[in-house]
Order: structure tokens, then sequence, then C-alpha cells
């Protein structure tokens, strides 16, 4: 991964003919999605970090809308993780992400959307500043949408929502999945940890998705994660902070 976050005014660094390039920022969970398939799939890429707080004005020649991630290939763009992640799932179909039935496929596509319920409250969670009502309700709405997937799991009773091996609803989910304990952290003083026995399907997925090799090669943990938070909450995001 490139290393500093590039900014308004800088150079885009020249393409390489033939060589992928990610257009990323380091703790945005969409930009992660894309990094996991990436390291999956074991595509030759680069990584080239954006500052979204004062973006490159060459950015919107990658992305229309300023987002990450971006995907390039020899002057062509994709956008939107979703996209970007079925793009490379069928560009490079080892190993296969989908379920082969196409109504097992539609369910996990389902089941993604599904999981709104859960990534929309977690930011709530993370600009609440202490409001103890707003945090409680926030993790009330959380553990809810959690519920549908730890009901899943148990119906379909294997280790990951993939099967014995993880699989693109596994990924997708991921990178929030990832920064529960980070919302923990922000709110531990008005609720405790998530019970074991309401989620205990979801606690050992959650340990096993930790040891993945893609998941690890993305991985950020939870204390720095919270670092880089609350220099965003306090206005001067620090995208290039050590760990």
């Amino acid at each position: 991964m490139s290393s500093k976050h590039l900014s308004t005014g800088s150079t885009c660094p020249p393409p390489v003919a033939g060589l992928m390039r990610c257009y990323s920022m380091k703790y945005c969970p969409y930009a992660q999605r894309a990094r996991i398939i990436l390291e999956l799939k074991k595509v030759k890429h680069e990584i080239v970090n954006i500052h979204l707080r004062q973006k490159p004005e060459w950015l919107f020649e990658k992305s229309p809308l300023g987002k990450v991630p971006s995907l390039e290939l020899d002057g062509q763009a994709l956008i939107e993780s979703l996209v970007i992640c079925d793009y490379l799932d069928e560009a490079y179909p080892e190993p296969p992400l989908y379920p082969a039935d196409p109504w097992s496929k539609g369910q996990d596509r389902m089941f993604l959307e599904l999981f709104g319920k859960v990534t929309s409250v977690l930011y709530k969670v993370y600009f609440a500043r202490g409001d103890e009502q707003v945090l409680k309700q926030g993790f009330d709405d959380i553990k809810a949408g959690m519920d549908i997937f730890e009901a899943e799991l148990r119906k379909r009773n294997t280790r990951y929502f993939g099967g014995e091996k993880p699989g693109m609803l596994d990924y997708m989910i991921w990178p929030w999945m990832e920064r529960i304990p980070v919302a923990q952290k922000f709110a531990s003083d008005v609720i405790g940890h998530l019970p074991d026995d309401r989620f205990s399907k979801l606690l050992a997925w959650m340990e096993d998705m930790k040891k993945d090799p893609a998941v690890k090669a993305t991985y950020i943990s939870p204390e720095t994660h919270y670092k880089y938070l609350q220099t965003s909450l306090a206005g001067s995001p620090d995208y290039d902070m050590p760990e």
C-alpha cells in the first residue's frame, strides 16, 4: 500500500500499463472491501491513497463522484465497492465467491442489503459524542441488525456464510464487523460486550475471519481505528498517523 494520502495540488502518479490500480483510503470500509478481494484473488495491483477531506483535483477523472474505491486499468475506471468486487470475482474466477445456485446467490445479495441495518447505525455511534441515549439506542439497533445474521449463520449451520470458506457475503460485511469493537470503545461506559449467548455464531465467525489471509492483509486494530476516528471527530482526520 502506498504510504501517504495524496491531497489537493498533488500530481497523480503515472500509471503502469497493464497494472491494476486501486484508489483507496486506509480507514475506509468500502475501499477495504476492494483491497480484500484484490488480495484474495492475488491480483497484481498498486494502491494510491487519497486524502478525502482535501481531494486531489485529478481524482474526479478516476472517480466522477470523488469517492473511493475506484479501480483503474489502462485508462478505464470502475467505481462502487460492490461493482468492483463483482468485477474482480468474474475476471479472476478462482476462488469463486458466490454460490453457483442462482437462488442462493440472490439470497447472499439480499443479505448484503440487509446489512445496511448495521452499517448505518455505526456512524451514529461514532458521532454520538457521549450522548448516552444515542449510544444505547445505537447499540440496540446494531444488535437487532446482527440478530438477522446470527440467525442466518445458525440456519446455514456452516463456519462462514459461504460455507467452509468465506464467500462474497463474508468479505463484504467484514469491514464493518471489524469496526464493531471500535464502536464498543466509544460506548464502553454505556454498554458492555456483545452477549456471548446471543451472538455465539457471529463471535466465532469474527475470530475465524481475522485469521483469513486476505482479511489479515487489510486488518487494522480497534485501537488504531479508534485513534483515527478521534482525529476525524476533531475535524482533522489523520490518515497517515503511525499505527
